[in-house]
């Protein structure tokens, strides 16, 4: 029941900070969720709905489906091709920012070295989905990007690993070079085999299905949502990486929605769907537990001591991963100046790297050390996320704004309705039919007020359905009113390029509306 009270407070509170952010779309809906997860924070009763951290839980039902998916936006050529830099950048990179932040830790901020290697290692894994919500409505630089997005992917089990090895030398007293290598190669070599397996064999069952009369819509829903869930658990009960496991198993996922676009579209079409609302909601969630976390180790807190070393730690760690990135991008993957500012901000960090710190026992570290390691990695969070939003809004190409399109595409949908309008206008059609067509096409163009809205629903509920060639005739109507949209979106889509991805979405839109006019209607 806690679980469940817990997620169900979660997911209100992830729905509201979507919402807030699609009125205020300047800022990131990761700040909304944020501050959200800080006023759940600071009221008794919320507070209370959400129970104690448990961090095994978080890893797989948040962030074992949220790489998942990830993965799933990867085609898996791409990494073969790009397999020498990404070991670059999740191995030799991951190394010297362990190494330079670990050392500055220790120097200038007075923590043992064992503790500063555990802040150190807790700070290498990156965030494609956070990093997304900080370069969005700007042009990246297209090689930084598939950096960034093949780094992301794959630099999780490195930064396990090193942490494992950082605890160890805390409770030990040193280093085992040579377990720590043997962990590291059957941890992220026995989670990529683990994951191809599994998916292969998920993807000959679901293929097996789509071509036989078994095939359902909804146990094919059911069996992809719960495969990063099922291979995370398997592959932490086997001690292989349940991270590079799901990631693996996205990538040979996205290699089978390419193939069967044509074959199994309606499950392509739901998977992108449910691809997108998990990813939104987890994605928001994770800073909502961001912000409640820091609050609940803060507070009480916050005049002594502890708060300006929390903070010095933080921008400490943020600065060495911040000069590793920048010389590894100007000096090995050979990037420009630009584009290795680009690359070394653009390492934006979010859900693993909050997963890895709630993974360490209060009772291991030590309350002091617990608080110190928390906070300090909340800060670098908030860092590497606020510090590229003010600085690549001045280097950074901007796309066309969002408030912008907004305006425009106002215009091209008033006008897409009113040739359709016209069109079902000089169709012979029964007084009802065209009553129903015209009002279901003014909706489309969003100028039918709510009020209105309610006043045609609540008319209707008592009226009688339409006879069977009614329905034909207002079938026919909408498919020809649909068909005259589609003709004027093609063409303002030649012209109008700059504004071509949200037409394409309305295209979109417009195709699902005429795919629910097919469904044939309940009796």
């Amino acid at each position: 029941m806690e679980l469940m009270i817990s997620t169900f407070t979660l997911a209100i509170a992830a729905a509201i900070s979507i919402i807030i952010a699609q009125a205020i779309d300047k800022v990131s809906v990761n700040y909304i969720s944020m501050i959200i997860g800080i006023i759940i924070g600071l009221i008794p009763f919320l507070n209370q709905q959400i129970a104690s951290f448990d961090s095994e839980i978080f890893m797989e039902l948040i962030v074992a489906p949220l790489l998942f998916f990830e993965g799933q936006k990867t085609r898996i050529h791409n990494v073969g091709r790009r397999i020498k830099e990404i070991i670059g950048l999740t191995i030799i990179m991951v190394l010297l920012a362990l190494i330079v932040s670990g050392f500055s830790i220790h120097l200038l901020a007075d923590v043992s070295l064992p503790l500063a290697f555990i802040i150190g290692s807790i700070s290498t894994p990156t965030d494609a989905t956070a990093s997304e919500a900080v370069t969005n409505g700007l042009r990246m630089p297209r090689r930084v990007t598939s950096s960034l997005k093949a780094e992301s992917l794959f630099n999780d089990a490195s930064g396990i690993i090193l942490l494992n090895m950082s605890l160890l030398w805390f409770a030990n007293g040193y280093i085992n070079y040579g377990q720590t290598i043997q962990d590291f190669c059957i941890s992220s070599i026995g989670g990529a085999i683990l994951g191809f397996a599994v998916a292969w064999v998920i993807i000959i069952f679901r293929q097996t299905l789509v071509r036989s009369r078994f095939n359902s819509l909804n146990a094919q829903n059911l069996i992809y949502i719960l495969t990063p869930l099922a291979l995370y658990a398997l592959a932490e009960h086997l001690h292989v990486s349940g991270i590079i496991a799901v990631v693996v198993a996205g990538l040979l996922h996205n290699a089978e929605s390419q193939q069967s676009l044509l074959l199994n579209s309606r499950q392509v079409h739901m998977s992108q769907d449910l691809q997108n609302l998990i990813s939104d909601i987890f994605n928001s969630m994770v800073f909502i537990i961001l912000g409640l976390m820091m609050v609940r180790i803060s507070r009480n807190k916050l005049f002594n001591g502890d708060l300006a070393k929390w903070i010095i730690v933080g921008i400490i760690v943020y600065l060495a991963n911040l000069l590793v990135r920048y010389l590894y991008g100007r000096l090995i993957i050979r990037y420009d100046r630009r584009e290795s500012i680009v690359f070394s901000l653009g390492g934006i960090h979010g859900a693993v790297t909050l997963a890895l710190a709630l993974t360490i026992s209060v009772d291991f570290l030590g309350s002091q050390s617990y608080n110190l390691v928390i906070m300090s990695e909340a800060v670098l969070i908030i860092l590497s996320m606020l510090v590229p939003t003010i600085v690549f809004q001045f280097i950074l190409p901007h796309n066309v704004s969002d408030e912008e399109a907004h305006i425009v595409m106002d215009k091209i949908r008033s006008e897409m309705v009113k040739r359709a309008l016209i069109a079902v206008h000089k169709m012979y059609l029964p007084q009802r039919v065209k009553r129903h067509v015209i009002y279901t096409l003014l909706n489309q163009k969003r100028v039918v007020k709510t009020r209105e809205y309610m006043r045609v629903l609540l008319k209707t509920i008592d009226q009688p359905n339409l006879s069977k060639s009614e329905q034909y005739l207002q079938r026919l109507a909408f498919f020809r009113a649909f068909a005259i949209e589609r003709e004027y979106l093609e063409m303002i889509g030649q012209k109008e390029g700059k504004y071509r991805t949200y037409i394409l979405n309305l295209y979109n839109d417009v195709l699902l509306a005429e795919s629910l006019i097919i469904e044939p209607e309940d009796e």
